[in-house]
């Protein structure tokens, strides 16, 4: 595909708000690689100044920019064809689009799959090999369910949703539109709800509900528990890592987004656009405001107001954790201090 080609396809799909480029260089662009590892043919991206200086070294034959004129410049020194936006990654991503689509099956039952015959199935739907659809399950339009997907009774799929190989929907779980489940992830399991007795643990049955709005992505080996009462709901456009855990009557708004082995024990809110790093743990009924963004391993505890960006354990303000960890690194050197000081003290 001619260089030209993406760029006039790029702005049909908007990934370019406003853009220039230098229109001399028209190469052929045969795949996408990272700005270190791309060599002739390829089209990579630079964002920002970590790795600005890989445009006096790539071998890239194009490259998407930042709006710097001094890049824009040394790219075209080099022969480089370019293109600059203020939002080079996400042009780089719909980039990806134009050269790959992920695996779709064709719309069809596999004869090896199990279907209930009070399930209701919509039109041009893909049904893979041994998967199982209970009774009463919806499963709209366009959808997708990969082999060995088990569907328990009265769930509901919307449409152009895809499941993934493994996973699995219990009962009492409604899946909206254009939402991906992966593999190994199970949606609507039962959440941990024991009551103490003298003679043990007495097992609360977990009658509520999951609601996946529409949008919404689950990574791999996670899991989203039902509740006793009421839902489990996570919002719209939300994404969640491989290895999430949501846990019973936790209410998740709209855009966030969670990295890998993050865990929300019940009850927890979540506000919109939030953003957890990697194991990042929520106690049960904490409050999370909208826009807080925890960095990696921050241990919440209690509830945080919104715009707030915390770490550590258990959680305090990014800026104090910053703080407390440079003097954290000095403990060594302020020990030592204070012994001498000490020992000067004691000889006095």
């Amino acid at each position: 595909m001619e260089f030209k080609e993406i760029i006039a396809q790029l702005g049909d799909i908007a990934a370019l708000n406003s853009f220039n480029c230098n229109q001399n260089l028209n190469p052929e662009i045969s795949s996408l690689a990272a700005i270190d590892l791309a060599t002739t043919g390829n089209l990579s991206y630079i964002e920002g100044a970590r790795f600005a200086s890989m445009v006096e070294k790539t071998e890239a034959s194009a490259l998407i920019l930042p709006n710097d004129e001094t890049l824009q410049a040394k790219a075209t020194q080099r022969g480089i064809a370019w293109i600059a936006t203020k939002e080079p990654r996400l042009a780089f991503a719909k980039a990806i689009a134009l050269f790959y689509q992920p695996y779709q099956p064709n719309p069809g039952i596999h004869p090896t799959a199990m279907i209930a015959p009070s399930a209701v199935i919509g039109k041009n739907v893909s049904i893979g090999a041994y998967a199982v659809v209970q009774k009463e399950v919806k499963i709209s339009d366009r959808a997708i369910i990969h082999p060995h997907v088990v569907l328990y009774p009265e769930v509901e799929i919307g449409e152009n949703t895809t499941l993934h190989a493994n996973c699995t929907i219990q009962e009492r779980t409604k899946i909206g539109a254009n939402c991906v489940i992966h593999s190994g992830a199970v949606i609507g399991g039962e959440g941990f709800g024991f009551v103490p007795t003298p003679e043990g643990w007495f097992k609360m049955e977990q009658s509520g509900y999951v609601v996946l709005e529409d949008g919404v992505e689950i990574g791999c080996n996670s899991t989203v528990d039902r509740p006793a009462v009421g839902e489990t709901r996570i919002g719209r456009n939300t994404k969640l890592d491989n290895m999430v855990h949501i846990g019973h009557g936790c209410k998740i708004g709209s855009n966030c987004v969670m990295a890998g082995q993050v865990a929300l024990a019940g009850g927890v809110t979540v506000g919109d656009r939030v953003m957890l790093g990697g194991q990042v743990g929520i106690t049960n009924h904490v409050h999370i405001g909208d826009g807080v963004i925890a960095t990696a391993q921050s241990g919440i505890t209690n509830s945080v107001p919104p715009g707030e960006m915390v770490s550590g354990t258990p959680h305090v303000s990014n800026r104090l954790y910053r703080k407390a960890s440079v003097i954290y690194r000095k403990l060594p050197e302020i020990y030592e201090t204070f012994k001498q000081v000490k020992q000067y003290l004691a000889e006095k």
